[in-house]
C-alpha cells in the first residue's frame, strides 16, 4: 500500500515523455510502474491527459526575506512559487538586510524565514569584498553556491573587481564550491549613464543605451578566463543574449566548469516592451530585441543554458515610480517566479514547438545538478522527493493582478496570454497548489543544503 499513487499521467523527463504512474512512499518516489498496473494506495490522483513534470527549481529568487519583508516575504514568495509549479526557491542573498554574508546570518534566516515556507528552499551565499575570509564558513553551513556582482549593484551590496573574484575563486575552489556573478562590465555601464545624464532628459532608449551587449560580453569572458586559470566553478546569472550564451558553450566544449542560466523574460519580451512600457520592463541586462530572443531558445535546448531562473525581483509600485525616480532610479527587476513554468510552456512548447522535456532539463536537472541538490531534487526517479508538478497542456491563461500571490501584485508579466499551465503541485508528496489556488501548510518548506556535500542525506534538513 502506498501513500499516494499519480496514475495515467504522461510522464517527462530529460530525455522522453512517457505514460506511467508514480507511486509515493513517505514523501518519496518508491516506484514508476506502466499505466494499469495493479497498485493501491491511501489517495489516488488522476493525470490522465496532462504531463506530470519534476518539480520546477527557480535557480535565481529574491525575496527579501528577512530585511525589506515589504517588497516580498517567505510567506507571499513561496506561496507564488508553489502555485506556479516551483517545488524549490534559490534564494539570493541580496535584498535581504542583513545580506546573507556569514554564518551566524544563515542561522538566523532560517530561524527568521522557515515558519513561512510553503515550499523547499536553498541559500545562496554572499560574496563581497568584506566576506572573503566568511565563504569557507557559509559554504559548510550549505550554501549551494555564491553570488557576485561584477557591474553595478543596488546599495545594501557590493561589486567585486575582477582581482577580488579572482581571490574569492581560489578560496571557493578549495571548497568545491561554485561562484554565480551578475555579468555586466562596471565601467562601461557608468560611463554610459553618466553619457545619458548629461542630456535635459532621458528616455528608455539610454538606459538601454547604459547597458549594450558588449558590456555583458565583456564581464562574462572575464569570468571565463579566470575560471579557465584557475579550475573554478562559475556560474553565469541572467543571461540576456545568444552571443553571451555562444561564448559560454565554447568553453564549456574547452571543459570550463562554467553553467548558465537564463530568465523567462529575456525568453519572452523585447526592448521594445522597455520602449513602449518603460520601468515595469526594467531589468538588468536589459531586455534585448526580437532576433535574440529567438536564438536564446536555442541555447536554453541545447543545455548551454541548463537553468532558466526568474530573477523574481520585486517591489512596490512606488518604488517604478519615473517621475519620482527617473529613467535610471526606477527599481530594476522583474516579478516571475509564480509564472516561469506557465511561460516556458507555453512560449517553448505550444507556441515554438520545442519537446515538454526541455522544461524537465532547464527547469528541474539543471539546476539541480548545478547546486548540488541532484539525488534529492530534480528529477522523477524512485528515491527522489515526490516533488511533482501536473500540468494540463491545454488549459488557456491570462496573467491578471488577482492571480498573483505576490505581496505586490504587479509584473511585466500581467495580461500575457498563453496556454498550458500547472494544475496541482506537490512537494515531497504533499499537495501544496490545485487549480491557481495556494492549498499547503505555511512551514511545511525545508531548508536543502548540497546533497551529499557536507551532510548526511538523513539529516534534518536534507531528509
Amino acid at each position: 500500500m502506498f501513500d499516494l499513487v499519480i496514475k495515467n499521467g504522461k510522464v517527462v523527463t530529460p530525455n522522453r515523455v512517457f505514460e506511467a504512474s508514480i507511486c509515493v512512499n513517505d514523501g518519496k518516489i518508491a516506484a514508476i510502474v506502466e499505466v494499469g498496473s495493479p497498485v493501491e494506495a491511501e489517495k489516488v490522483i488522476d493525470a490522465r491527459g496532462n504531463f506530470v513534470f519534476p518539480g520546477a527549481i527557480d535557480s535565481h529568487a529574491h525575496l527579501n526575506d528577512p530585511g525589506y519583508c515589504w517588497r516580498e516575504d517567505y510567506t507571499h514568495g513561496t506561496a507564488a512559487a508553489g502555485v506556479g509549479g516551483i517545488t524549490t526557491i534559490i534564494d539570493m542573498p541580496l535584498q535581504n538586510e542583513p545580506a546573507l554574508t556569514d554564518a551566524k546570518i544563515f542561522d538566523e534566516k532560517v530561524q527568521a524565514v522557515s515558519p513561512n515556507a510553503y515550499v523547499d528552499y536553498c541559500f545562496w551565499g554572499g560574496l563581497v569584498d568584506y566576506n572573503l575570509d566568511k565563504l569557507k564558513e557559509l559554504d559548510e553551513k550549505g550554501c549551494v553556491a555564491f553570488k557576485s556582482f561584477i557591474g553595478p549593484v543596488s546599495p545594501d551590496y557590493v561589486s567585486l573587481t575582477i582581482g577580488q573574484a579572482k581571490e574569492a575563486l581560489e578560496i571557493l575552489k578549495d571548497c568545491d564550491a561554485r561562484a554565480g556573478f551578475h555579468c555586466e562590465d562596471y565601467s562601461i555601464i557608468k560611463w554610459e549613464e553618466a553619457r545619458a545624464k548629461r542630456k535635459d532628459k532621458n528616455d528608455w532608449q539610454d538606459f538601454l543605451n547604459s547597458r549594450p551587449v558588449i558590456a555583458e560580453l565583456i564581464a562574462t569572458q572575464n569570468i571565463i578566463d579566470l575560471a579557465r586559470e584557475l579550475d573554478a566553478k562559475v556560474h553565469i546569472c541572467h543571461v540576456s543574449h545568444p552571443s553571451v550564451a555562444k561564448i559560454i558553450r565554447s568553453a564549456q566544449l574547452e571543459g570550463v566548469d562554467v553553467t548558465a542560466e537564463t530568465c523567462s523574460h529575456y525568453l519572452t519580451f523585447t526592448d521594445k516592451d522597455v520602449l513602449k512600457n518603460g520601468s515595469l520592463f526594467k531589468c538588468a541586462p536589459p531586455l534585448r530585441d526580437a532576433a535574440a530572443v529567438e536564438e536564446m531558445w536555442e541555447y536554453v535546448n541545447n543545455g548551454t543554458l541548463c537553468c532558466v531562473g526568474s530573477d523574481h525581483s520585486p517591489c512596490e509600485l512606488s518604488e517604478k515610480s519615473e517621475e519620482k525616480h527617473g529613467i535610471f532610479g526606477a527599481w530594476g527587476g522583474i516579478s516571475g517566479i509564480q509564472n516561469i513554468m506557465q511561460v516556458l510552456f507555453s512560449e517553448g512548447v505550444s507556441k515554438r514547438g520545442y519537446s515538454p522535456t526541455l522544461l524537465a532539463r532547464s527547469l528541474s536537472e539543471g539546476p539541480a545538478r548545478t547546486f548540488e541538490i541532484y539525488g534529492k531534487k530534480g528529477a522523477i526517479e524512485v528515491g527522489f522527493d515526490a516533488d511533482l508538478v501536473i500540468l494540463d497542456p491545454e488549459r488557456v491563461w491570462e496573467i491578471t493582478p488577482d492571480s498573483l500571490y505576490y505581496m505586490n501584485n504587479i509584473s511585466a508579466f500581467v495580461g500575457l496570454k498563453g496556454v498550458g499551465l500547472p494544475i496541482c503541485t506537490l512537494v515531497r508528496g504533499q499537495v501544496v497548489a490545485e487549480d491557481g489556488k495556494l492549498v499547503g501548510q505555511k512551514g511545511f518548506g525545508e531548508l536543502v543544503k548540497p546533497f551529499g556535500k557536507h551532510i548526511s542525506p538523513n539529516a534534518k534538513t536534507n531528509k
